[in-house]
């Protein structure tokens, strides 16, 4: 295990809402950033851009562009290497 990353993950799921962001985003197979926003009831974008920064910095989200909408998904095998009981059974 990598430690600078293990921490890395520890610290960015270590926030309520980046903790609520990782289990929304485990039953969506991806999502915009406007869908995250409703769902989490995040008011300001620089909020939310911040959050999901500090997630795919730490490898958990990854995204795709597509034209000016950015998707974001979660990147699974990280997920399961460092939080394994965050994905429901």
């Amino acid at each position: 295990m990598n430690d600078e990353l293990a921490v890395k993950v520890y610290k960015a799921l270590g926030e309520p809402t980046r903790l609520k962001l990782v289990k929304t985003l485990i039953s969506a197979p991806q999502m915009a950033c406007q869908e995250i926003a409703e769902r989490l009831d995040i008011q300001a974008n620089s909020t939310l851009t911040h959050h999901l920064k500090l997630l795919t910095d730490c490898g958990l989200l990854v995204v795709e562009k597509e034209g000016t909408y950015r998707y974001y998904s979660l990147q699974k095998d990280v997920l399961k290497k460092y939080a394994p009981t965050l994905i429901p059974d």
